[in-house]
């Protein structure tokens, strides 16, 4: 896969922002994405060697609206990546990058 289908986007929140300050910064990516692969698309994108990485799944989540209507979201799978060193990453390179 490439490393750009492995990393969908950024997430940019309050709480990721705050831990963006210790290094450690949250990304979503595919759900068939390893460890090892988000380590090795963090390093080629951003040039940034990672300490480490956790992830959650998020699951499948049906809402009801109006009674009637159900609308659905899709299982996510998010990652916490820890970078090595005092380095700091733009992730404001990521989204232009994806568009070469």
């Amino acid at each position: 896969m490439n490393s750009h289908h492995i990393i969908l986007r950024p997430v940019v929140t309050e709480k990721a922002s705050k831990m963006a300050e210790k290094m450690s910064y949250v990304f979503l990516v595919h759900n068939k994405a390893t460890k090892i692969e988000v380590k090795n698309a963090i390093k080629e994108i951003f040039g940034q060697d990672v300490a480490t990485v956790r992830s959650s799944i998020t699951p499948r989540k049906t809402r009801i609206m109006r009674r009637t209507l159900t609308n659905k979201r899709d299982e996510m799978k998010k990652v916490i990546v820890t970078l090595k060193g005092r380095k700091k990453l733009d992730i404001t390179k990521f989204g232009k990058e994806a568009k070469k």
